[in-house]
């Protein structure tokens, strides 16, 4: 797992982000800084992305939730309790 900090120009002290929201918010909005990590008594706290970051994460993660599901499901499929397609249009056909 990379550092939640990979340069030391994404640590934000919260205090600085009160001060001077709309600068930071206009950098991340702008593709300047993907990522702010907000620090509070030199503790990360929260961490500022893009919208379209975040929606990018949480698809990814989602993909890979999907994955486990199915990879689980492939290590303990039985053949023997299957049915064919034509079966299963029959037996659910209205």
């Amino acid at each position: 797992m990379p550092a939640l900090l990979e340069t030391a120009d994404q640590a934000l002290p919260v205090t600085r982000l009160a001060r001077q929201f709309k600068l930071y918010l206009d950098r991340i909005c702008n593709r300047e800084q993907d990522k702010y990590v907000v620090m509070r008594n030199n503790e990360p706290v929260a961490v500022l992305l893009s919208v379209e970051q975040f929606e990018a994460m949480v698809n990814e993660l989602e993909d890979l939730r999907i994955e486990a599901v199915a990879r689980e499901r492939l290590a303990n499929f039985d053949g023997k309790t299957t049915i064919s397609h034509e079966e299963m249009i029959k037996e659910f056909k209205d």
